[in-house]
């Protein structure tokens, strides 16, 4: 009887449990919602491969589109919001000691516009739990919505507050990694989201396997962000190889620490030598011992190139994770023994806000596009947005100055 007991308990114990929970016939559904403003995405999802593995109800989508419009959610918005809340609270009282939320939107109508609502809301009847955000900035190659800018800027301004952390990621970016280090000639969507799925997998890994230097989302929080707007992590992987070279190189655990510092394995297009970095979290898998990560931290402080603020002394947090990297079937990248994940709230990042208020002011200063909005928006809304930003800038710039 105490074998039986302590089973149920290794059981109820197990990490996959934070990420699924068991339904009534003993199967395993992933503690995941899926929402659009129209049925055409979550359609995909619903007839798609993987349809099974979802809870139904746990597909949510309306029937009016956005039209990739973030002024869409103030009139679309307020008919789904509810039900979707509803939902979030069934997964949640499923949990049995909720640590937060993770978030993936952005550019498009309801990426920018219902999350900026949704997010509002979460922090209202969440207010004490983390909320993550994975931001993934518009690319002019990869664009499917020329008003992209326009929400960018929008839902940055307006979530602000609401987000405790948001992952920066940029297709830009992520397309030259594909194109460059993969080799894929146009590189699609498919390939773009592989990449960023290896990277959300490094995050959230020490919560779905057991690891000997854990990482929860809190300390995320914790030991990335220093002031609460400054809290816009730059995200970086390594190695990032494709499979038909794989075979010819060997990545020490110095290889891949030293990678996260190169301009080539950002997920985002800013130049690290020319900011000074506040916090790094180094996310290791695979085939990694402390003693190798505490001499390539080591071999990493030495170098001019890379600068800290000096008011942050310590400057590295780690976590390790022995299960090794799992690659997508099919995919671009290859298997490999060991990877590291880098989050790094870094003043650089203020060079990638630069581009995107250049895309918003090229447009703006035409007044471009803004009849589509001006029934659900007012044109103050776009300056003071604007001016957010531009403090955000400027909040950068002085967070990386001496003494």
């Amino acid at each position: 009887m105490d074998q039986l007991e302590n089973a149920k308990i290794e059981h109820m114990n197990a990490p996959f449990d934070n990420f699924f929970g068991e339904m009534r016939a003993g199967k395993y559904v992933p503690r995941a919602l899926f929402m659009d403003l129209e049925p055409t995405v979550i359609d995909e999802i619903r007839t798609g491969k993987y349809r099974s593995l979802f809870h139904p109800e746990q597909l949510i989508s309306g029937k009016e589109y956005a039209a990739n419009d973030y002024a869409g959610h103030r009139s679309v918005g307020p008919g789904i919001v509810d039900p979707v809340l509803e939902r979030i609270q069934k997964l949640v009282e499923q949990c049995s000691g909720l640590q937060g939320f993770l978030i993936f939107s952005f550019g498009g109508g309801t990426g920018s516009g219902f999350t900026s609502l949704l997010m509002e809301r979460l922090s209202i009847k969440y207010s004490r739990k983390t909320k993550l955000e994975f931001s993934v900035y518009p690319a002019p190659r990869t664009s499917t919505a020329v008003v992209e800018p326009y929400n960018s800027v929008l839902t940055t301004h307006s979530t602000i507050e609401h987000s405790d952390c948001a992952f920066m990621e940029d297709n830009e970016a992520i397309y030259d990694i594909c194109h460059c280090k993969l080799g894929v000639r146009r590189p699609s969507y498919a390939n773009i989201n592989r990449l960023i799925g290896q990277v959300v997998c490094s995050i959230t890994a020490s919560l779905l396997f057991k690891a000997s230097l854990n990482v929860d989302l809190i300390e995320f929080r914790t030991n990335l962000v220093p002031y609460p707007r400054i809290h816009f992590p730059m995200t970086t992987y390594a190695p990032i190889i494709s499979a038909d070279k794989a075979y010819h190189e060997q990545f020490s655990v110095l290889d891949v620490t030293a990678a996260c510092f190169e301009f080539s394995d950002q997920l985002v297009n800013c130049d690290p030598w020319l900011g000074k970095y506040m916090a790094c979290c180094l996310l290791y898998r695979g085939d990694v011992v402390p003693k190798d990560i505490n001499a390539a931290i080591a071999a990493i402080k030495l170098r001019n190139s890379v600068q800290f603020v000096d008011w942050c002394p310590t400057g590295f947090k780690v976590g390790i994770n022995n299960q090794p990297p799992v690659v997508a079937p099919g995919g671009d990248l290859a298997k490999i023994q060991r990877a590291v994940c880098m989050l790094s709230n870094t003043t650089a990042i203020a060079e990638a806000w630069a581009h995107l208020d250049h895309k918003f002011d090229l447009m703006y200063a035409k007044l471009a596009f803004l009849h589509w909005v001006k029934e659900d928006m007012e044109e103050r809304e776009f300056s003071e947005a604007r001016e957010d930003l531009a403090a955000l800038e400027k909040d950068y710039e002085e967070v990386g100055q001496s003494f």
